[in-house]
């Protein structure tokens, strides 16, 4: 892994595979570190001849933060936009979006297969409709356009996102996230137990920065609707999708792959809201063909 410059802000870059091959960019969602890109994709995507290129949002992981900024009051920005008010956010989806862009061009990469999930799908949006001679294919897993109309998570998956840890030690930041990532996860393909807490504590020791994630949520609260913005791809784009996704529920995927002219969906029963090993290969494989198209 290194640190790659882009406008300025460094980025954690993990970068694998043939430097002339053909590049998959992968964007990680909310608070997410590049690790949470499945290792076992990863090397499905090699195996397809391509290089893969998995890197830290800013505010996650090992990449630059933005403490100065101050951490936003996340209920005032809640209560903002369920009154139709503009939410203000330390920074923007769309800065995110720069940020990618230029990590394209401090890797000399004119254009890429772009694959995002969740909060890093609405990275992907702005930059397949701003970019779009960089993008040469698209891959939205797990996301959604914005709109209003659109279903939203329940009570109780909200509760649990704004819960805070019941300590500062590192046990503490484990079990709620595994509390988190076990309700909004694929009740067909539930993970290891073991395997997923060695993933959480390899993750908390790497980096936890609830602040930064903080930055990120406002960031998602004051983009809005992007459905005009959708209008405007023209990348072959694969839409994944869970059908027991609590957090995105599947309807979201559907507008998306509505919105989106061209587009090719996989809606799959079972699914949550994560990438679970046993649909590692279906997952890969998609991207690959869409890749192709």
């Amino acid at each position: 892994m290194r640190i790659a410059t882009a406008q300025g802000i460094a980025l954690e870059v993990d970068d694998q595979g043939p430097p002339a091959a053909e590049p998959v960019l992968l964007v990680m969602g909310l608070g997410m570190q590049l690790i949470a890109w499945p290792d076992e994709l990863v090397e499905r995507l090699l195996r397809h001849g391509f290089r893969v290129i998995r890197f830290d949002n800013r505010d996650a992981g090992l990449s630059q933060g933005f403490d100065e900024l101050g951490k936003p009051n996340l209920a005032v920005a809640g209560l903002r936009h369920l009154l139709h008010l503009q939410v203000h956010a330390p920074y923007t989806l769309a800065d995110m979006a720069a940020d990618t862009v230029g990590l394209m061009d401090a890797l000399r990469l004119p254009r890429v297969h772009l694959v995002g999930a969740s909060m890093g799908g609405m990275i992907a949006q702005h930059v397949a409709a701003r970019h779009p001679g960089r993008v040469a294919s698209l891959g939205l897993i797990m996301s959604t356009s914005g709109a209003r109309h659109l279903p939203q998570p329940g009570w109780e998956i909200r509760g649990l996102l704004m819960q805070r840890p019941d300590g500062s030690d590192a046990d503490a930041v484990v079990a709620h996230l595994e509390r988190l990532l076990r309700k909004i996860g694929s009740p067909a393909y539930p993970p290891d137990p073991a395997r997923l807490r060695e993933r959480l504590r390899a993750s908390v020791a790497r980096a936890w920065r609830p602040a930064g994630t903080a930055r990120q949520l406002a960031a998602v609260v004051a983009d809005g609707d992007r459905s005009a913005l959708l209008r405007l791809i023209t990348a072959p784009t694969l839409v994944i999708h869970g059908e027991a996704d609590p957090l995105v529920p599947v309807a979201a995927g559907r507008e998306l792959a509505q919105l989106i002219a061209g587009a090719e969906s996989d809606f799959i029963p079972g699914m949550g809201h994560d990438l679970p090993l046993a649909l590692i290969t279906r997952l890969a494989d998609g991207l690959a063909r869409n890749a192709r198209r």
